[in-house]
Formats: structure tokens, C-alpha cells, sequence
């Protein structure tokens, strides 16, 4: 008697893609996002970055509750001891974290309406005029 052919090998798996293959997958993925999730990563992180940086810059300057009083607007940039470092700071608190207060709050309230106007504007004049009709008579066969 013949011996049974031997079993083909089997194929080996494929490797893991590599950390490069990982970070760019992960950042495709950012296209998944709701709108306000997707500023907040894209748009939103440069100046969230930005503001954290000058603001640890000059608590290291001038103290933690001094760059927290000229980032708020109670003392003048003037008046502190690293004036380069603070004026940007006094902008980045007068202008650019209303922005993003603005903006944050601008994609939510564009999320509500889209969510309200989502309806067929055919389906909503039918249940207007469905409103609007006299109910039938006791007399009335519809």
C-alpha cells in the first residue's frame, strides 16, 4: 500500500503591519468622526497646543497665577516682569480661546438645526394640513 501524500504546508500568517501602517490607519480613521470631534482633532488641537504652551511658558515666567491673571485679562501684560512672553498670552486669552469657545459651540448648535431639518419638507406640510382640517362630523363616513 502507498503512504497518503503529505498535507501541503500552511501558509504562515501575515505580519502585523508596523507602527507606521498603525498611526497613518488610526488617522484615516479621524474621517469617521462626528463633525464636532473631527474640528476638535484637526482644526481645534493646533490652538488648544498653542495655548497651552504660552501658558505653561509663562507660568515657568512669571508664576502660575500670574500668567493665569494676564490670560484672563485681570493684569495688563504691561505690568508683568517678562512682557515678551505675556502679550501673546493676553491675545491668545482675549481672542483666540473665544474662538474656540465660539467655534465649539457653533458646531453644536449646527448639529441641533441639521438634526431638526432633517425631516421631508413633504412629510411636514402632510401633517400641517392634516392639522388643519376639521375633524369628521358624527354624521360624516369617511
Amino acid at each position: 500500500m502507498s503512504a497518503p501524500p503529505p498535507e501541503p504546508p500552511t501558509p504562515a500568517p501575515p505580519p502585523r503591519p508596523g507602527l507606521r501602517h498603525q498611526v497613518a490607519a488610526r488617522w484615516a480613521r479621524r474621517y469617521a468622526l462626528g463633525r464636532l470631534p473631527f474640528w476638535l482633532l484637526t482644526r481645534a488641537a493646533f490652538l488648544l497646543a498653542l495655548c497651552a504652551v504660552l501658558f505653561a511658558t509663562n507660568g515657568m515666567l512669571l508664576g502660575w497665577a500670574d500668567a493665569y491673571d494676564v490670560l484672563i485679562g485681570i493684569t495688563s501684560p504691561a505690568e508683568a516682569d517678562s512682557q515678551w512672553a505675556a502679550w501673546p498670552l493676553s491675545v491668545v486669552g482675549w481672542a483666540a480661546i473665544p474662538a474656540f469657545v465660539g467655534g465649539t459651540v457653533g458646531y453644536l448648535v449646527t448639529v441641533q438645526i441639521q438634526a431638526h431639518q432633517s425631516r421631508d419638507f413633504d412629510a411636514v406640510m402632510d401633517e400641517l394640513r392634516a392639522l388643519i382640517q376639521p375633524p369628521p362630523g358624527p354624521g360624516d363616513d369617511a
